[in-house]
């Protein structure tokens, strides 16, 4: 059985935006189906006997868009009354359900979304959300992970892999979500194969209350065992932009703990880059900047764009030796933070780069650079 895992995180991309490659050679006994006209973000998909998937349902025109704000789970299933609790508070304005769990793809584990895809394209940004082919895609069977998953994980577009009690899916796109940690979608149909458990997790639109307030409410409504995540807080000002001067002595890390922390990450040297890794003999970025800064004594959050928040910016020119340097390479998704590595000085960074790759020391490209962040031990505990 899967086990349901969620991330809550102080700051989300909500994009789930796609990309796609020419289609791959057809498996035996595939034959192509007709799909709806071509777009950027979606091709027609090589489909397998009629016997081994169901046949897709139509995907709906898009309708309004909703821009999401909350993801809510429950251990248990939504009912109409915890809807209606929910659709009842103050600023709701759209309520999604979807199946939520991590699930096993190519032998990583996964959080992943089940979807309605007719009604969940319209919580996706407009680019996606248009793409009548890409969502009968997703209806048809396949499933869409994210950019890193797929990029760095080493799930080649178009390719097929196991998945448990599903079998084998296609690959079909790569997706970034901003729901959580999520970086696969599915349709109901293959979610259910999957053994998810149904309607546990509520994509929440609220784009005028805010979501601070909002999510302690639905927490009243729902009761023991909800959890909620921001997805495009809304909040009730402009924040103040933070800058190294306006943090107290003592944000920071130490020289000790820095000298740990970097000595940590260099004792890697080597290791193999495995996605979801978290150390000590395999890494992927985020979990060996989390394996280092952890035997400084430091709690790192997980992901990257969670680390992305566990300090000021600096400018690069100004970069000391254990600050983290941060990138925006998703091509279809400009926004989400991606990949991230630690300054090791003189123009170098110590990182775990992809799949196929090791944790090395190489010289630090600026090429969609986003940021460098001064990790603050205080910041980085309050991010979940």
């Amino acid at each position: 059985m899967p086990f349901i895992v969620v991330t809550l995180v102080a700051v989300l991309t909500a994009d789930v935006l796609l990309l796609t490659q020419p289609e791959a050679t057809l498996a035996p006994g595939e034959v192509v189906r007709a799909t709806p006209r071509q777009t950027p973000l979606a091709q027609k998909r090589p489909m397998q006997q009629p016997q081994a998937l169901p046949t897709a349902q139509p995907v709906a025109p898009l309708s309004k868009l909703h821009k999401p704000n909350l993801f809510v789970l429950t251990r248990k299933p939504f009912t109409n009354e915890m809807l209606q609790k929910v659709a009842k508070l103050s600023g709701v304005r759209a309520l999604e359900l979807a199946d939520a769990a991590s699930v096993t793809l190519d032998g990583k584990r996964v959080q992943t979304l089940a979807v309605n895809p007719s009604t969940f394209r319209s919580y996706t940004p407009k680019v996606t959300a248009s793409s009548d082919a890409l969502w009968q895609n997703v209806a048809a069977g396949d499933v869409a992970v994210s950019f890193v998953l797929g990029n760095d994980g080493g799930l080649a577009l178009h390719s097929r892999v196991s998945a448990g009690g599903a079998g084998r899916l296609r690959i079909g796109a790569y997706a970034t979500t901003g729901f959580g940690a999520v970086d696969a979608v599915v349709s109901k149909e293959v979610g259910r194969a999957l053994g998810l458990p149904r309607d546990n997790a509520l994509i929440v639109s609220a784009p005028k209350a805010n979501s601070a307030t909002l999510s302690k409410r639905i927490m009243k409504a729902l009761g023991k065992g909800t959890q909620v995540a921001t997805v495009n807080p809304v909040l009730p000002q402009p924040q103040q932009k933070v800058t190294q001067r306006n943090w107290p002595a003592g944000s920071f890390m130490t020289g000790e703990q820095l000298t740990v922390a970097l000595r940590a990450a260099v004792s890697k040297l080597g290791r193999p880059y495995v996605w979801g890794a978290e150390g000590p003999e395999t890494f992927d970025c985020s979990g060996l900047v989390q394996w280092a800064y952890g035997q400084a004594g430091v709690r790192m959050p997980r992901v990257t764009h969670q680390q992305w928040v566990t300090g000021p910016q600096v400018p690069y020119s100004q970069a000391h030796p254990g600050d983290l340097l941060f990138w925006r390479n998703d091509p279809t998704n400009p926004d989400y933070i991606s990949h991230v590595a630690i300054y090791w000085g003189d123009g170098k960074m110590l990182h775990a780069p992809r799949t196929g790759d090791v944790v090395k020391i190489v010289p630090v490209s600026t090429r969609n650079l986003a940021g460098v962040v001064r990790v603050s031990p205080i910041a980085a505990a309050k991010v979940r």
